[in-house]
């Protein structure tokens, strides 16, 4: 992929776009988290994926493929109403077109979201877990292949891929919404079967909290943009074994949904709060 694939995209946007100079964060809503903009997002234009140059299409249930742009919270975003998965048939660099697309828009902050498996004991399905670090299972990395200089290093550095500061911000906005908010290692997995057992207390043994089939790679392409990245979580089903029952796809939107009030309350003051310290 070329830099200049990216451009056409950036281009697009601008012509939809004419406040897109204002604005300096995205955030990326994944599985059930999609209904948090009808309550706190003031929608000033949107386009489906499918109509910008170079973008993947949603093909899962729950992301409604869509970007939007507008005010969250009072402030001026983008937001990406559904994401694109390893396990959809997208390579690497096509799940991650996205990212490089707001990095040259001028974008200076990720904010991604996902529905997650709980492997800590002290989980319960519907808590919300910042992702305080994270570890990359999916066998793969999204930053080989030729460098794209003009994102970043050919090396990058992963010591703070998730922002302490961004971090400290969520913690205070949690407490001030009275929202539990559990810290944890989040590990990626290719997907798109669930875990097995055995699977589960490995990576459980290696301290992963939550397991799922995204995120990752948005963060180190995210990193490599010189972007600041934070996360959360929506632990919406404990992972096999654990929970003692089998998984689904249905069980884990609808805990995802019954978890949308927490997930507005933080959301209505950690945007703003962000959005400040850029």
């Amino acid at each position: 992929m070329e830099f200049n694939n990216y451009q056409k995209t950036v281009d697009c946007i601008r012509e939809k776009d004419s406040r897109h100079e204002e604005r300096k964060l995205v955030i990326v809503l994944g599985s059930g988290w999609g209904p948090a903009v009808d309550a706190l997002m003031e929608v000033e234009g949107e386009v489906a994926y499918e109509d910008l140059p170079g973008f993947p299409v949603s093909t899962v249930a729950g992301h409604f493929g869509r970007l939007l742009w507008g005010d969250f919270a009072g402030v001026p975003i983008y937001c990406m109403q559904g994401r694109f998965h390893y396990y959809e048939g997208y390579s690497m660099a096509e799940i991650t077109f996205p990212v490089r697309v707001f990095a040259a828009l001028g974008i200076e902050c990720m904010f991604l979201t996902n529905a997650a498996g709980g492997l800590n004991p002290d989980f319960s399905v519907g808590d919300l877990m910042m992702i305080h670090d994270h570890m990359n299972f999916m066998g793969n990395n999204p930053l080989i292949g030729p460098n794209f200089d003009e994102f970043g290093p050919r090396f990058p550095d992963m010591t703070s891929a998730w922002d302490k500061e961004l971090q400290s911000c969520l913690e205070s906005c949690a407490k001030e919404a009275d929202v539990l908010l559990q810290k944890g290692i989040y590990m990626a997995v290719s997907g798109p079967s669930f875990e097995t057992p055995a699977e589960i207390c490995a990576f459980a043994t290696l301290g992963a909290d939550a397991v799922g089939m995204s995120t990752v790679p948005e963060c180190i392409v995210a990193q490599h943009c010189g972007m600041r990245v934070t996360g959360i979580s929506c632990i919406t089903n404990l992972a096999a074994h654990i929970g003692g029952e089998k998984l689904s796809h249905e069980d884990v939107s609808k805990a995802a949904k019954h978890s949308l009030a927490n997930v507005i309350a933080l959301l209505y003051r950690a945007i703003p709060c962000m959005h400040e310290i850029l």
